[in-house]
């Protein structure tokens, strides 16, 4: 095992830490402008894209559960499906699994806007440079996923 391998004393973990912290900011905001620039905003806000993404990836879900996966307070959700619902990208079907908590899941025009957006991003993101490898890429998420649970215990709102 090499230095680099190695895991870091905790200390020098927390500094590093504070420098992924550093880039993660800018690098969202920049990230959300893009997104932003890339949208019709009159027909689709961050917000309703957010919802849409997380239907298009993971299927029919809840408020409750797009707030805990996207740790955003349940009210949030809903203001964003409820503009999402009144453009006809999404609607409400029965839950069997919660009479009172309805799923949420895309229409036709709904599928169809997030994967232009989708197909978009993934045009921007091919461009990337940097010569990347796929042990960058898995590096990058295991850091920000263990960053994640590490603040797991803070309230969404």
């Amino acid at each position: 095992m090499t230095d680099m391998d190695a895991p870091l004393p905790p200390d020098e973990l927390g500094h590093r830490l504070t420098e992924v912290y550093d880039l993660v900011g800018p690098l969202y905001r920049r990230a959300q402008r893009s997104v932003e620039q890339g949208l019709d905003t009159a027909e689709l806000s961050l917000g309703v894209r957010a919802v849409l993404t997380l239907l298009h990836r993971n299927g029919p879900m809840t408020v409750p559960q797009m707030g805990r996966a996207q740790a955003i307070s349940r009210q949030f959700v809903q203001r964003m499906v409820n503009d999402a619902t009144a453009q006809h990208l999404v609607e409400s079907v029965p839950n069997p699994a919660h009479r009172r908590s309805p799923l949420i899941r895309p229409t036709r025009q709904g599928t169809a806007a997030i994967t232009a957006v989708l197909e978009h991003e993934h045009r921007l993101l091919r461009e990337t440079g940097g010569d990347l490898t796929e042990a960058d890429v898995t590096a990058c998420l295991r850091v920000l996923g263990e960053l994640l649970k590490a603040l797991e215990h803070v309230d969404a709102g």
